[in-house]
């Protein structure tokens, strides 16, 4: 069956190779279509084929008109759970980190670091936050000088900070009160 396929000279036929290029042609047009697709979503990509401008999710007035409805009578909005927000700062707090030098030599850096716990009063637990406020700073110095300097490198090193200092937040003041940690100084030297 191969030798169908060639001429006498041992070449493929210049039809059956274009054919061959066409159908790889159509797969990639085919990926790039579903790429975009999957990219933009379905909408936006049909709304960029036909040329007009997407539509722009805007909640339905029925439904704030609903909403409106049930609430106290007065045509308000309905009375819900109220947030108060409180954000409480904290003294500077420095540590030592360890540090790997480019002779692969260990080292010691600095960590300053300034930050506050935003956290909220409506939430059961919210009084314990500022009794337990010096437990709170222990317990934050004693993660940091576990840290390394490449630990705190980039967006990620950051989130990840973020994170397991509000992990700890949520376990010393014992509630879901602690809602962000906002950095205000971070500096390694």
């Amino acid at each position: 069956m191969a030798d169908a396929e060639r001429d006498k000279t041992g070449r493929t036929s210049l039809g059956k190779r274009l054919i061959r290029w066409i159908g790889v042609l159509v797969l990639c047009v085919a990926a790039l279509l579903a790429g975009i697709v999957a990219a933009l979503g379905p909408e936006r990509a049909m709304a960029l084929l036909n040329g007009t401008p997407p539509a722009e999710a805007v909640p339905a007035p029925a439904q704030e008109t609903a909403a409106a409805e049930s609430g106290d009578g007065h045509g308000g909005t309905p009375a819900g759970p109220t947030e108060k927000i409180v954000v409480t700062p904290f003294k500077e707090i420095i540590v030592n980190i360890s540090a790997t030098t480019a002779t692969r030599r260990e080292t010691s850096r600095f960590l300053k670091l300034n930050l506050a716990l935003v956290y909220d009063e409506a939430v059961q637990g919210a009084d314990q936050v500022e009794p337990r406020k010096l437990f709170l700073r222990d317990s934050f110095q004693e993660y940091l000088r576990q840290l390394n300097e490449v630990d705190l490198q980039g967006s990620v090193g950051l989130v990840n900070l973020k994170s397991e200092l509000l992990r700890r937040a949520r376990a010393i003041s014992d509630s879901e009160a602690p809602q962000e940690i906002l950095i205000a100084d971070l500096i390694v030297q």
